[in-house]
C-alpha cells in the first residue's frame, strides 16, 4: 500500500512539476498583460524583474512608462512572487527565455517551428502552451501551431 501511495505522489508531483502560480494582480494584469502574454512572476528571479522594471521607457523598444506609484506597486508584486527555483536558477539576465532551466527544456524544438507567423519567438509562451495563462506549461498542454501536439 505504501508502494501504491508513493508511486501516486511520484506521479502527482512529475505532473505538476511545471506549474507556476498565476498572474493574478489587477495592476500587473492590466498594465502588463493587456500589451503581451502575462508572464508569471514565478518565471524570473527578483534580481532579473528589478532589471526588467529598472528602464521601462526602453522596455524591449517600447515605451511601458508608468506613474511612480504603478511601477512601485508593480515592483513589489513581482519581486515578492519572483521565483526561486530551477526555473530561475543560473539566470543573470532580465529574459526569461536565457534561463538554464527554458533553454534545456526547449533545446529540441526546431527553428522551423519556431519561426513560423503564428509562434515568432520562444517568448510567446502562450502560442504553445495552451494553459500557459494558467501557468501550466507541462508538456501535456503543447501544441504547435499548424504541427500539432510536441510528445
Amino acid at each position: 500500500m505504501r508502494r501504491i501511495i508513493l508511486g501516486c505522489v511520484i506521479l502527482v508531483s512529475m505532473i505538476w512539476a511545471k506549474n507556476v502560480p498565476t498572474a493574478n494582480d489587477a495592476l500587473y494584469q492590466k498594465e502588463c498583460a493587456s500589451c503581451h502574454f502575462g508572464y508569471q512572476p514565478a518565471l524570473l528571479n527578483a534580481s532579473g524583474w528589478q532589471k526588467v522594471m529598472g528602464n521601462l521607457k526602453d522596455h524591449f523598444g517600447t515605451d511601458a512608462s508608468l506613474s511612480q506609484k504603478e511601477h512601485d506597486a508593480i515592483l513589489t508584486y513581482v519581486t515578492q512572487n519572483a521565483g526561486n527555483s530551477k526555473l530561475t536558477q543560473g539566470n543573470t539576465t532580465m529574459r526569461i527565455s536565457q534561463s538554464p532551466y527554458f533553454i534545456k527544456e526547449h533545446r529540441r524544438i526546431p527553428e522551423r517551428l519556431i519561426d513560423r507567423p503564428e509562434v515568432k519567438s520562444l517568448s510567446q509562451c502562450a502560442a504553445c502552451h495552451t494553459k500557459a495563462e494558467q501557468g501550466d506549461y507541462s508538456e501535456r498542454t503543447i501544441v504547435i501551431p499548424n504541427y500539432g501536439r510536441w510528445e
